[in-house]
C-alpha cells in the first residue's frame, strides 16, 4: 500500500509506504505529518482526515496520449498511401490496446482535499468516480486558503 502526496509545507511530491499509522516525515523539508489509523477500506484520508475520496484508473495519462497520438499519425500516413485496411487495423488495434489496458490497470483512490493517491487499497462502493462539483468545491477552498496567507 503506497501513498503519493504533496507536502502541505513545501508542496513537493512525496511517496511513502503505508505500514501503520503514526507520524510521516516529508523527505524534502522534514515536515512531519500526523496520520490517523489506516483501515483496509480507506474510509477517510490518513493525511488530512477527509471523508470524500474518489477512484480513478492508476495509469499515466502521458502513455495513453502517446498511444493515441502514434495511432493517429500512423493512420494519416497509411490513409494517404491508400492503405485503408492498414489504417483501420491501426485505429481498431489502438482501441483494443486501450481497452485491454483499461481492464488490466487497477484503481487508485484519491483524496479531494489534499490530492493524495492511495494504491493497494480495494475501491469500495462509496468510492465513486471523480465528480466535478465536489472537485471544484475543494479547488475553491484551496484558493481561499492561499489568499488568506
Amino acid at each position: 500500500m503506497h501513498v503519493r502526496f504533496e507536502c502541505p509545507a513545501c508542496g513537493r511530491p512525496g511517496q511513502l509506504s503505508l505500514a501503520s499509522s503514526g507520524d510521516w516525515q516529508c523527505p524534502a523539508c522534514d515536515h512531519r505529518h500526523s496520520a490517523t489509523t489506516v483501515d483496509p477500506g480507506l474510509a477517510t484520508c490518513p493525511l488530512c482526515d477527509n471523508a470524500q475520496l474518489y477512484k480513478k484508473k492508476d495509469f499515466p495519462h502521458g502513455v495513453g496520449l502517446a498511444i493515441l497520438t502514434i495511432a493517429c499519425v500512423a493512420s494519416v500516413f497509411t490513409y494517404a498511401w491508400y492503405e485503408k485496411w492498414l489504417t483501420w487495423l491501426i485505429l481498431i488495434g489502438s482501441a483494443a490496446v486501450d481497452g485491454l489496458l483499461y481492464l488490466w490497470v487497477g484503481d487508485a483512490i484519491v483524496c479531494y482535499r489534499c490530492g493524495a493517491h492511495y494504491r493497494g487499497f480495494e475501491a469500495r462502493d462509496e468510492h465513486k468516480p471523480f465528480e466535478l462539483v465536489v472537485g471544484e468545491r475543494y479547488r475553491q477552498e484551496r484558493l481561499r486558503r492561499e489568499q488568506l496567507k
